[in-house]
C-alpha cells in the first residue's frame, strides 16, 4: 500500500500519453574523298596470344571507399586465386597484360551483376580508305568487302559502341554488349564519306562510328562545319588524331610538340565540336613512354596504336614486350607499362577473317571465368568484403 501514490501517478501519466498520441495529427508523408590517307603510314600484316603482367593501376580509376563492417573469420583460409585467362588463339608474342593491380577491385568489378559479364570482348577496327573502285593501296578496302564485314559482324552478334562506352568498360567494367566493336575511321573526311559508308548502319542498327580527327590548321571551314553537324547529330564520335599529324609523336618529340599535338587537339575539338576527346589515336602508329605520359597529363583516358594484336577485355589487353622480327613495323607496346594508352586495333583489310576468332576468345574467357567463379567469390568474401563490401 505504501506504493499506491506512485502507481497512481504513473497510471495518470501513461493515460495522458496514450490520449495525446491518439489525438495527435498524422505526419505528412513525404568524296568519297580521303584527304589524309597519304599522311598515315600503311602497314598490312595482322596476327594476334596469352599470359599476364600486373602492377599498373590507371591513375584515374578510383579505389572504392571502404563500406562494410564485416569481420573476417580467422578460421577461414582464402583460396589461391587462379591464373589470369589465356588463349592459344593469339600470336604467342602477343600476351595479355592486366592494368588493375588490386585484385579485390578487379574481382568486384568483374562479378558485379550490374557490370559487363565476364568474357565481354571489344574489337577495335581501324579504317583508312573505303573505295568503290579497285584497291590500289595497302590501307584501302573495297566498299563491297567493307559491307560484307559489317554484315558479318552483325550476324555474329556484335554491336558498335562509342569511345566513352569503351572507356567506361575498360576502366570500370561498365556494361556493354557482350560482343562489341569499335569502328574507328582515321583522318579527316567530308560528310559525304560517312553518308555513303556508315550512315545506313546507323539508320538500320544504331551503330555509331568514331572518327580519329586531325585538327590541322589548314582544315577548311566546310570540313569543320560538316563534321560539327554529324557530331551534333550523334552518330559520328570525333576523337583526337593529332594536329600536325604527319610528324609522329615519339620519345624524341619535344615537350612543346607533344603539347601542341595533345592539348592542341583538345582545344580545337572543344572550339569546333563542343566536346573534349577521351582518346588519342596515335598518328602514324608511333608512340612512346613520353607521349603516353603526356597524354595522361592532358587528360586522355585511352590511346590506340596500329598494332593488330587481338581483342580487348576488362583488365586484359594483348601486347608485345619485345621486338618481333616477323612484324618489325609494330612498336613493342608492353614496355610502355600503360596498356590503356597502347590499345591494339585490327586493320579493316583483314578484320573480317578474325571476327570468329574474337567471338571464340570471348567464349573461352566466359567459360574460364565460370570455371573459377566459386574460388574467386570465396576469396573475395574472405579477403575483400570486409573492406570493399559485399558484391551486389
Amino acid at each position: 500500500m505504501t506504493h499506491t501514490p506512485f502507481l497512481r501517478t504513473f497510471s495518470t501519466l501513461l493515460l495522458f500519453a496514450v490520449i495525446t498520441a491518439t489525438c495527435a495529427p498524422a505526419a505528412t508523408p513525404q568524296p568519297t574523298p580521303d584527304m589524309d590517307a597519304a599522311l598515315t603510314q600503311a602497314v598490312a600484316t595482322i596476327f594476334a596470344g596469352a599470359t599476364q603482367t600486373a602492377g599498373y593501376v590507371p591513375p584515374i580509376t578510383e579505389t572504392p571507399a571502404p563500406t562494410a563492417t564485416i569481420t573476417p573469420d580467422p578460421n577461414r583460409t582464402p583460396p589461391a586465386l587462379p591464373d589470369g585467362f589465356s588463349t592459344t588463339l593469339l600470336n604467342p608474342l602477343d600476351t595479355p597484360h592486366t592494368y588493375v593491380s588490386d585484385s579485390c577491385q578487379a574481382l568486384k568489378a568483374k562479378w558485379d551483376p550490374n557490370n559487363a559479364v565476364p568474357g565481354t570482348v571489344l574489337m577495335p577496327i581501324m579504317f583508312h580508305s573505303i573505295t568503290k573502285g579497285a584497291v590500289t593501296a595497302a590501307d584501302q578496302i573495297n566498299l563491297s568487302d567493307f559491307r560484307k564485314m559489317m554484315n558479318d559482324l552483325h550476324e555474329m552478334g556484335f554491336e558498335a559502341v562509342t569511345m566513352q562506352q569503351a572507356a567506361d568498360f575498360l576502366y570500370n567494367n561498365a556494361k556493354i554488349p557482350q560482343r562489341s566493336v569499335l569502328l574507328i575511321v582515321d583522318d579527316r573526311k567530308y560528310r559525304e564519306y560517312f553518308d555513303k559508308t556508315f550512315k545506313n548502319f546507323y539508320d538500320d542498327w544504331g551503330w555509331k562510328v568514331v572518327n580519329a580527327w586531325i585538327s590541322h590548321p589548314d582544315t577548311n571551314q566546310q570540313l569543320w562545319d560538316e563534321n560539327a553537324a554529324i557530331e551534333a547529330e550523334g552518330w559520328v564520335d570525333h576523337q583526337a588524331h593529332g594536329v600536325i599529324h604527319n610528324i609522329n609523336m615519339s620519345d624524341n618529340s619535344s615537350d612543346e610538340f607533344l603539347k601542341g599535338e595533345l592539348q592542341g587537339s583538345i582545344d580545337a575539338m572543344q572550339a569546333h565540336f563542343n566536346k573534349t576527346p577521351v582518346a588519342i589515336i596515335w598518328p602514324g602508329g608511333d608512340f612512346g613512354k613520353r607521349p603516353t605520359d603526356a597524354a595522361r597529363q592532358y587528360g586522355f583516358k585511352l590511346g590506340f596504336t596500329i598494332n593488330p594484336r587481338g581483342p580487348i577485355m576488362y583488365n586484359w589487353v594483348p601486347l608485345t614486350d619485345g621486338a618481333d622480327p616477323a612484324r618489325p613495323s609494330y612498336i613493342p607496346d608492353g614496355p610502355i607499362g600503360d596498356p590503356l594508352m597502347t590499345l591494339p586495333r585490327y586493320w579493316d583489310t583483314d578484320a573480317r577473317a578474325h571476327i570468329d576468332t574474337v567471338r571464340s576468345i570471348g567464349e573461352e574467357a566466359t567459360a574460364y571465368a565460370e570455371q573459377n567463379k566459386a574460388i574467386e567469390l570465396e576469396y573475395y568474401d574472405i579477403v575483400c568484403a570486409p573492406t570493399y563490401g559485399a558484391i551486389p
